[in-house]
């Protein structure tokens, strides 16, 4: 069976993407799945419950002591020694192919695995007691691939597949998520080039205006599926097409390539499912949810969208003392399109983004908050404005350092960072905890300093051993680890947590955040409330919550109001 019979939206969306070259596109894309026929064996099935929380991790987080085994290897066992299969769905290993820079953003061979890292067999290993999840960098690649190798050579197809640009003509609308040049010199063997380079020298961008381009990663994604990925990561897809005169973010023709992405999943490997990463507004954001297609009754590109608002707004609540701003954009946030998912977390392995703070905090308390968290160790990244200016663009941060109460307080600072993963938990959507957060790990200072890399303040690495006695009895990464692994125990046993479960907010003074979460079709629900102030706050409970308990702690309360401690969070649910 041809890949245009086995997806039925291919022509169209090859027309929509490549006008009069679609029969083109259309043979490189049978050619590249010519020997790819043999039928799905898994079902499509529920896409997700409230049993999955998604971890992210490298895969070289954790090293063996005196490199006994394959990081992956050691990554495993320890996963697996401490419990965590059992609440834990799904692993999120960060790129693992052979790279050059950007801690493994710049690919060099998209179908290997880092042999610093392991093997594929390693992965597959681990995909036993977890599910998987992959990154697709498919924005560029690096400069010490093949591909771009035989382009510089200028060897077919690869003379086509990077984007040759004019450094003459007018970029300024162009929207840059870095402040470096946005095209790099190159020899080749036809003379120098520039060639477009979004995010660095090091990482080119690919050129999908070149159908075979689009083939290719249309491949590599399939492949990646077969390999056991349940979620694959779009990685920077907001920059995919490019057209001189626009800001080459968010064009059609990108949507138009999501939406191929899902419809051959959805053919070769139904069970796997499209996460888009754009680190941008809201409103931007979920519009790669796409539209509403009449025939499946869902959403029609990405299965779920990254909660980016969610991150800097919840730090700047506990910051700032006020979760005004953080409850006016849940209050005002719709329900994902049926089909679709949030997809909640409060750290990886990048810095906090503020951009998706646009249009919802103040000039003043953005600029406050970057302050604060300047305090705490915090190096602020910037993005190059159309004027030529500099504006922050990421807090390069360990969200644990970012909590840090102002006075050296432990009990406050251990309280405030599990009520912040607490409130993240329990949002409508999928949860995914960033190995640092799980065990506390604060600022790498040094790590940034020797690198000269501002991100490394959140991406280190341990030894076994070394970790191990970080986390020995009454240390407070230990106190974080184990209550992180208890509010995950809690959470994935809680229907009302269901991602599809419905979320309303509850107003109240600036101090509190509340908001309900409630099992469709049934009686079951929860009440989340947290204090982002350092001082205890009287909470007067709706009726429903009169006499309650709480998930958390497991105390009840009666009378019809509860005195939260600072920095506390509470799961109630009707007694």
């Amino acid at each position: 069976m041809s890949l245009a019979d086995r997806v039925t939206s291919l022509t169209v969306r090859l027309r929509r993407i490549y006008g009069d070259r679609a029969d083109e596109a259309l043979r490189a894309m049978e050619a590249e799945f010519a020997d790819l026929s043999a039928a799905p064996t898994d079902e499509a099935g529920p896409r997700w419950n409230e049993r999955d929380v998604v971890l992210i991790t490298y895969a070289d987080q954790l090293r063996s002591d005196e490199g006994a085994q394959s990081p992956l290897v050691a990554l495993r066992e320890w996963l697996v020694e401490n419990g965590l299969e059992k609440v834990l769905s799904t692993v999120h290993l960060l790129p693992f192919c052979p790279y050059s820079s950007d801690d493994g953003f710049s690919v060099i061979d998209y179908l290997a695995v880092d042999p610093d890292s392991g093997t594929w067999e390693d992965i597959a290993a681990l995909g036993e007691p977890f599910e998987l999840m992959f990154d697709l960098v498919l924005n560029h690649i690096s400069q010490h691939s093949e591909w771009y190798a035989a382009y510089k050579r200028g060897e077919s197809p690869y003379d086509r597949f990077f984007i040759e640009a004019d450094p003459a003509l007018d970029y300024t609308q162009v929207t840059r998520p870095r402040s470096l040049p946005l095209l790099t010199a190159v020899e080749t063997s036809r003379g120098p080039r520039h060639v477009w380079t979004t995010f660095s020298d090091d990482q080119i961008d690919l050129n999908y205006g070149e159908p075979l381009v689009l083939a290719r990663m249309l491949r590599i994604l399939v492949e990646y599926a077969m390999r056991g990925a349940r979620i694959v990561r779009l990685d920077a897809i907001t920059y995919l097409w490019k057209r001189l005169g626009t800001t080459c973010v968010h064009l059609p023709e990108t949507h138009e390539v999501v939406k191929l992405m899902r419809d051959v999943l959805a053919a070769y490997s139904p069970r796997t499912l499209v996460l888009t990463e754009t680190n941008v507004p809201h409103v931007e954001n979920i519009s790669y949810f796409g539209q509403l297609d009449p025939r499946t009754g869902e959403a029609d590109e990405a299965h779920m969208v990254y909660q980016f608002s969610l991150p800097p707004l919840l730090l700047e609540a506990f910051l700032s003392g006020d979760a005004t701003a953080l409850r006016d954009w849940l209050t005002n946030l719709d329900p994902p399109p049926p089909g679709c998912t949030f997809f909640n977390f409060t750290a990886s392995h990048d810095g906090v983004g503020v951009r998706p703070l646009e249009g919802l905090v103040s000039d003043e308390r953005l600029a406050a908050m970057v302050e604060a968290v300047k305090r705490r160790g915090a190096i602020v990244n910037t993005r190059r404005q159309a004027d030529g200016s500099d504006s922050p663009y990421e807090l390069c941060v360990a969200y644990f350092s970012a909590l840090s109460p102002e006075t050296l307080d432990e009990e406050l600072h251990l309280r405030r960072f599990l009520s912040s993963q607490a409130v993240m938990l329990a949002l409508r959507g999928m949860p995914a905890v960033y190995f640092h957060s799980l065990v506390g790990t604060p600022n790498d200072i040094a790590g940034a300093e020797s690198s000269g890399i501002a991100r490394r303040i959140n991406r280190r690495k341990y030894e076994r051993g070394e970790l191990d006695e970080l986390l020995r009895e009454g240390t407070l990464q230990r106190r974080v680890f184990e209550g992180y692994r208890d509010l995950l125990a809690k959470r994935i046993d809680e229907p009302a947590f269901h991602p599809d479960a419905d979320q309303r907010v509850i107003q109240s003074g600036s101090a509190l955040l509340a908001f309900e979460r409630k099992q469709h079709d049934a009686e079951r629900s929860v009440l989340v409330a947290v204090n982002v102030t350092d001082d205890s706050f009287d909470f007067e409970l709706p009726p429903p919550y009169h006499s309650s308990r709480d998930l958390i702690t497991g105390d009840r309360s009666a009378g019809g109001q509860i005195v939260l401690q600072g920095g506390q969070c509470v799961w109630l649910t009707p007694s």
